[in-house]
């Protein structure tokens, strides 16, 4: 039998479908938000609870145009190569002209994390991790290019703990590169040498390294390998004092400055022999921090008239420090200097030392009658042989758009 109501129960049955199924809508999308915001709470926990990304520092650069060339007071990189060149017989100034916007192109590109022009590997160009190149002129360098030399851009004198080596001496072009990756280095290097090939040739190569990019904070003294505090007494780039020590004046090499490179070798064989007492008083300084054996901070100045109770002074008179040190204000470098360590011969346990590198603005005025007075009497001496030297001139900066050396070669 039909039923009457059914219309209207029909009906009701639909609301009832409708609202419930607006109320089981509302309760499903409650669940739903409610188990977003569980995984949201559960996302943000774990990454409050995840390690944090560690901060990369490969894409920082130094800019390749300035008044000066980057690479002299840019904080020292954790690696260098420095590679010394000599020119071509045919190589004339127009040749040297040419091979400098060459090398000054190609340098400002990969110094930015760019590829060299004519790049074979273009992804090694980045990231350029602080690239800097320097570039400096010996003697016929200046001669080939009809300049004047400076009277101090000659091969150093003789001293006599000096034990040269031609592969590690003298040198007419020099390349400096330095960065906080290895990679960069040898990558900028390569691509370097192959814009000098038609130019000049490869005379000698060293590389060197400090402590790793981040290990230190910023402006700490470098360590050689006799875990020595080396460089204390450098005076402070963009000072006036800096710039006197260090900036030429006059000249085509106005803006530029020098350079000596003094491949010295340290006998860290026979240093194991000494004790740390004696280590200390062959340097003047103590091992731990640096400072001088008569204070407690690396920066404290030297007392050298103190004495001990039975008045044997306190720094010794043969001591590096005491050595190095002149009472001629004039007689000052910049350090900047890398070590190296290389497989050593048979029966040795190393083949280490320093790429010792300085710049000053007159090499026979400031660094010579230092290096005098160290070749005399230095207790140091007995452990270190100077084996490799050269000298260079490094022309100032340049703008965008010219090339270092335009201020000799026009």
């Amino acid at each position: 039998m039909h039923d009457q109501h059914t219309p209207e129960r029909a009906r009701a049955t639909r609301r009832q479908f409708l609202l419930g199924g607006a109320v089981a809508g509302v309760g499903a999308a409650a669940a739903i938000g409610i188990d977003s915001a569980l995984r949201g709470a559960s996302s943000a926990q774990a990454a409050a609870a995840a390690p944090a990304l560690p901060t990369l520092h490969g894409a920082e650069t130094v800019p390749f145009f300035g008044p000066h060339q980057a690479g002299i007071t840019t904080e020292p990189q954790a690696h260098a190569a420095f590679v010394g060149l000599d020119l071509h017989t045919d190589a004339d100034r127009a040749a040297l002209r040419r091979m400098m916007r060459i090398l000054s192109d190609d340098a400002a590109r990969l110094t930015q994390g760019t590829p060299a022009l004519a790049d074979s590997e273009p992804e090694l160009a980045g990231p350029p991790a602080r690239l800097t190149v320097t570039f400096g002129f010996g003697p016929a360098f200046v001669a080939r290019a009809g300049g004047t030399a400076p009277t101090w851009l000659a091969p150093l004198p003789g001293f006599s703990i000096d034990r040269l080596q031609p592969e590690f001496s003298d040198g007419d072009l020099l390349i400096q590169i330095a960065a906080d990756d290895p990679l960069t280095v040898a990558h900028a290097t390569r691509m370097l040498l192959k814009d000098t090939r038609s130019f000049a040739e490869v005379r000698w190569m060293q590389r060197g390294f400090r402590r790793a990019h981040g290990s230190e904070k910023p402006g700490t003294t470098m360590r050689n390998l006799f875990g020595q505090v080396d460089g204390t007494v450098n005076p402070a780039p963009d000072t006036a004092d800096f710039d006197r020590v260090v900036w030429n004046t006059a000249g085509w090499n106005a803006g530029g400055t020098s350079a000596v490179v003094r491949r010295i070798h340290m006998n860290l064989d026979t240093w194991d022999h000494l004790d740390r007492g004696g280590r200390e008083q062959s340097v003047g300084r103590t091992l731990a921090n640096g400072a001088p054996l008569t204070g407690e901070l690396e920066h404290d100045e030297p007392d050298f008239t103190a004495t001990t109770a039975i008045g044997f002074p306190v720094i010794p008179e043969f001591s590096h420090m005491r050595r190095a040190r002149s009472d001629n204000p004039d007689e000052r470098v910049f350090r900047r200097s890398y070590n190296y360590d290389e497989q050593p011969g048979v029966g040795e346990v190393s083949n280490s030392g320093l790429v010792f590198v300085s710049f000053q603005a007159d090499v026979d005025r400031q660094f010579t009658p230092m290096q005098r007075r160290l070749d005399e009497l230095d207790l140091l001496n007995q452990w270190t042989t100077p084996i490799g030297s050269a000298v260079f001139a490094i022309p100032p900066g340049c703008a965008e758009g010219g090339y270092i050396g335009e201020t000799l070669l026009g």
